[in-house]
């Protein structure tokens, strides 16, 4: 009889790969070609995320790849939930997977979003307090300083000491490199906002 940590290994890479290739969709990049819009990587901030393709000012669109975005972080996690594979790890690695894929595409030669819905939707399916905890971070952040990219920031940051109260150690190591993931992608935006050039949610660049 096979035991269960020959089993395991192989699935743990397949979860990993098939999660990594589901989140390495660019739903942004394909929607607005499909809509005729162009190429969303020349426009704003040449981001493949909701954000940018909001600012085509197809709101339609942009919440669309917001749903989207989120759908393939919960996608994965839900189904090793509902496969059963027994390695409660098993989880975390697709949600970590997704966003990885998400943030660096194979198929846009590694250049892709910033991660923020697809860790959203890895996180509310993992532990839905913890995503909703950075959720309601986002929302406040964004109606107090009104720079999108600040509001993500901040809720990344804050989202692993969210993830230790309202979950668990694993969870919140989890959020942990999610948000160094995160915070990382928004080096430019950082640079910007010291700079004071960041653009605010509903305007233009300062």
């Amino acid at each position: 009889m096979e035991s269960s940590g020959a089993v395991i290994g192989p699935t743990i890479w397949i979860v990993a790969i098939l999660s990594y290739l589901l989140g390495s969709i660019p739903f942004g990049l394909v929607l607005t070609k499909l809509a005729g819009v162009g190429d969303i990587r020349d426009m704003g901030s040449g981001n493949v995320g909701a954000t940018n393709v909001l600012r085509t000012g197809r709101k339609g669109i942009a919440a669309a790849t917001l749903i989207l975005d989120a759908a393939k972080g919960a996608a994965p996690v839900l189904v090793v939930a509902f496969w059963g594979t027994g390695h409660g790890d098993l989880g975390l690695l697709a949600g970590l997977a997704a966003v990885l894929g998400h943030n660096f595409p194979v198929w846009l030669k590694f250049r892709g979003g910033k991660g923020v819905a697809t860790s959203i939707g890895a996180l509310l399916a993992i532990a839905w307090p913890v995503g909703l905890a950075f959720c309601v971070v986002w929302l406040a952040a964004a109606a107090l300083f009104r720079y999108s990219s600040l509001a993500a920031i901040i809720a990344f940051a804050g989202t692993p000491l969210a993830a230790w109260w309202l979950a668990d150690a694993r969870i919140a190591w989890l959020a942990g490199l999610l948000a160094i993931l995160g915070i990382a992608r928004h080096h430019a935006n950082i640079r910007r906002l010291l700079s004071g050039e960041e653009t605010r949610i509903g305007g233009s660049a300062k």
